[in-house]
């Protein structure tokens, strides 16, 4: 068997030229611009290529985008003052700031101050506790793409399918089981001090990996014709290449790919579909916040 090869790139510039069109209807129709206001907290390397990225996607989907590069030495103070200015700005209707933070800053406190209605992240509590009780909720974009891959593009018959999480991260992990518990799926999360990952793993007919450790799950615990959504994306020293590292993913590839029905490559995966929803997320806060229908 050889894997299907989940598109990330591709699908996720489907939905970006989706979302340009429905920019320049609301445009059109309301005289509404989405506002997307990005921070970032120090020169922490990987953090500034994604802030770019996103940055980048929302450009060039027509909407507004405030950008701010902030020193590592910040105080917490001060960036929570910005985040209330932010709060109150009315061009303003999506706020991320890109996480790690530098030590001196409370990351929770910081994603708590965010006005709920603005967190395009989903990462403020009352949008986790929305989710996990089956209210309306800004969803976390990693999860909300994984489940548009399996859900909206393979079309997966999900209820009642067995699906096994490897990670808890608030981030991706439990949002990511609180979704597919949603669609009713019977759902396993797996982490660092789960016993016999491998029967777990075999026992799954959907794996979402998102553990943070290189190619961690092997090929051979997967099961045939189950569909794989690799979250990981990591550095891995490579002498052969002319960088010196290869980027992969949480999962062994090759050797999974052998075995499954579906797969996402990394990269190009699951990562532009996280920016995707992103700006998907920051239409839909426009639309609440200014209570105009969306197109």
């Amino acid at each position: 068997m050889t894997a299907m090869l989940i598109d990330g790139k591709q699908i996720a510039a489907d939905l970006r030229r989706a979302m340009a069109a429905a920019v320049v209807g609301l445009k059109s129709a309301h005289g509404l611009v989405p506002g997307l206001a990005v921070v970032l907290v120090g020169e922490h390397a990987p953090s500034q290529i994604y802030v770019r990225n996103k940055q980048k996607a929302a450009k060039e989907v027509g909407l507004n985008s405030f950008e701010y590069n902030l020193s590592a030495e910040m105080p917490q103070d001060e960036l929570l003052k910005l985040i209330a200015e932010l709060n109150a700005n009315a061009a303003v209707h999506g706020i991320l700031v890109q996480l790690p933070l530098p030590p001196q800053i409370d990351a929770m406190a910081v994603l708590d101050a965010i006005d709920p209605a603005k967190d395009v992240d989903g990462f403020h509590v009352i949008n986790a506790g929305r989710l996990t009780v089956g209210q309306p909720a800004m969803i976390p974009c990693t999860p909300k793409g994984c489940l548009y891959l399996l859900k909206d593009h393979l079309k997966l018959p999900l209820a009642g399918m067995r699906t096994l999480v490897i990670g808890r991260s608030n981030i991706v992990g439990k949002p990511m089981a609180a979704l597919l518990l949603a669609e009713g799926c019977t759902v396993t999360i797996a982490h660092s001090k789960t016993r016999d990952l491998p029967t777990e793993c075999a026992r799954a007919d959907i794996i979402v990996a998102a553990i943070g450790r290189p190619e961690f799950v092997r090929g051979e615990w997967i099961k045939k014709g189950a569909v794989v959504i690799d979250v990981g994306i990591n550095r891995v020293e490579d002498p052969a290449d002319p960088r010196g590292y290869r980027v992969a993913g949480d999962v062994e590839f090759t050797s999974a790919a052998a075995r499954a029905a579906a797969i996402t490559p990394v990269p190009g995966g699951v990562g532009p579909m996280t920016i995707a929803c992103l700006i998907s997320n920051t239409i839909k806060a426009a639309c609440l916040i200014t209570n105009v229908p969306r197109s």
